[in-house]
């Protein structure tokens, strides 16, 4: 009898021992995977992945808070019950209408490369006015487009600020923070783009380089300013943007270019942005911090600060897709040193091309 029980308690250790293990994997495997690279999953895309409308739960509307301009709430009217804004130009829009949409456009383009975390970047385009996701930002400024063509290695993700309206609000990114929080959740939703959840860790510590165009000049400044992403903020490129807040622009650059920090800083305007960016560079020759005024050909280095007048006749609407050159944004991107897909070639670069349209001021 004592030898039949010895037999099953021998059975039954071995029955529950693998149990043990089993229950400990998960943990084990979630060490592993925090400790150990992603692996096959960070090979360069094969295909792009198309631009897609994804919702966030941070994002710059709705927003509930003051405009840190007057101090006053954001949502300054009701209208039978519906709430509303307005506008600087003395517009009434009503929050369902034009400050709901979380939505982001994502894309990633082919060769896109995250086994070189150091050389990849996400670049944030921050819309002017009037301005729609797919009927503008993907379909008639053609940033996926350009940012495919320009060779850059780099994932793009565009938020929706204020819908389809003359307003360059910057909403929630407003708020400290903020900006930071909505880059975390665009590492989680470009992974699950890629079907490839291992790689939410990496897109979560990449570089950034923010575009803005037109009224992306707001919330371009309050994300530099208060949005606490700056150890990540690679370089800042305005394409006829800078409208206002050229005090927050200037300290960015003071604080980083201005004490060493290997960013760039890169300005296009038109005649009516031109005021703010001599402005801006009468801010700079004070502080004695160096930059340069229209460099054939355009390169935008670590370290650097660049401007380039268009012209005066430029286009101010079509600045994204035709300004001192066909595809601007494209020559812009390209331009960035140090972070280009291995196989792409370098665009050619004009370096001048005769203005088009007619002013707008």
């Amino acid at each position: 009898m004592r030898k039949t029980g010895l037999i099953l308690a021998a059975i039954a250790v071995l029955l529950i021992t693998p149990r043990l293990a089993n229950a400990e994997e998960p943990a084990l495997a979630q060490i592993a995977a925090d400790q150990a690279p992603c692996g096959p999953a960070v090979k360069p895309l094969e295909a792009a992945i198309a631009p897609r409308l994804v919702k966030f739960s941070v994002s710059p509307f709705p927003y509930d808070g003051n405009d840190p301009v007057n101090g006053k709430p954001f949502l300054d009217y009701n209208k039978n019950g519906q709430r509303g804004h307005t506008s600087p130009r003395g517009s009434l829009h009503l929050e369902a209408d034009a400050y709901s949409d979380t939505r982001s456009l994502l894309y990633l383009p082919a060769g896109f490369d995250l086994s070189r975390p150091e050389q990849a970047l996400i670049v944030v385009f921050f819309h002017g006015n009037n301005a729609r996701l797919k009927q503008d930002v993907e379909f008639r400024q053609r940033v996926p487009q350009q940012l495919a063509a320009s060779g850059l290695n780099a994932a793009l993700v565009a938020p929706q600020f204020a819908v389809n309206v003359a307003d360059s609000s910057a909403g929630r990114f407003w708020d400290s923070g903020v900006f930071s929080q909505y880059l975390r959740e665009a590492a989680k939703h470009l992974a699950a783009l890629r079907n490839e959840p291992c790689t939410e860790a990496i897109f979560d510590r990449i570089g950034v380089v923010l575009v803005a165009y037109s009224g992306g000049y707001d919330p371009a400044a309050y994300a530099l300013a208060l949005g606490g992403a700056d150890s990540r903020i690679r370089g800042v490129i305005l394409l006829d943007a800078l409208y206002g807040e050229t005090d927050k622009f200037n300290r960015w650059i003071a604080g980083t270019v201005g004490v060493g920090r290997p960013v760039f800083f890169f300005s296009a305007y038109s005649g009516s942005s031109r005021p703010e960016n001599l402005e801006l560079q009468r801010l700079l020759t004070e502080q004695h911090i160096k930059f340069a005024a229209s460099p054939q050909p355009l390169r935008l280095e670590k370290g650097s600060v660049t401007f380039l007048f268009a012209g005066s006749r430029i286009d101010h609407k079509d600045f994204v897709t035709s300004a001192w050159v066909r595809d601007p944004l494209q020559v812009a991107l390209s331009a960035i040193d140090g972070f280009r897909i291995a196989t792409a070639k370098t665009p050619a670069r004009p370096a001048t091309e005769s203005t088009r349209g007619s002013a707008r001021h």
